[in-house]
């Protein structure tokens, strides 16, 4: 299946929650405070998901303002969604398996956007063998997050491969 076809799902860094999605809308990265803070974040990435379905678990919502609601794992902290009260909630972007496919096109509430967030591409990047410490501390990492697609179930019974 080509990934412009394959099914449109994502979840929490656990694998408690899991989501599908009919279609995406406009992809968006919002720089007010209260998304700043949501997602411990310069920015909330957030996208349009219509028709959005909760595959397994449900997030919990915290009431950000007398507007909007905000879901996220109550297991592992994952920001998940975002509702205004439309009909469409909107998805963390990554949260998707596929990030990718949902590249922001817009930029919101800029009167909020920190001084120094246009510069952050000019920064230096750190390259394999620079550092060879930390390049050993990563390679040594076994991840217990879930992988980006569904599972019958989660976590794996021991012994078993996701």
């Amino acid at each position: 299946m080509s990934p412009s076809k394959a099914p449109l799902t994502g979840g929490c860094q656990c694998g408690a929650v899991r989501f599908r999605v009919g279609r995406l809308g406009r992809a968006s990265i919002c720089h007010c405070r209260m998304c700043q803070k949501a997602f411990g974040s310069f920015f909330g990435p957030l996208v349009t998901a219509h028709d959005l379905v909760w595959t397994r678990g449900a997030p919990a919502w915290f009431q950000s303002s007398d507007q909007v609601r905000r879901g996220f794992c109550a297991a592992c902290g994952t920001p998940l969604a975002y509702d205004y009260g439309d009909p469409a909630v909107e998805v963390a972007i990554g949260a998707l398996d596929d990030p990718e496919r949902a590249a922001p096109v817009l930029q919101v509430n800029p009167h909020d956007k920190l001084s120094f967030f246009d510069s952050l591409t000019a920064l230096p990047t750190r390259r394999p063998g620079e550092a060879p410490g930390a390049d050993a501390f990563v390679a040594k990492i076994v991840s217990h997050q879930h992988p980006d697609h569904d599972t019958e179930t989660w976590p794996p019974a021991k012994g078993a491969s996701a």
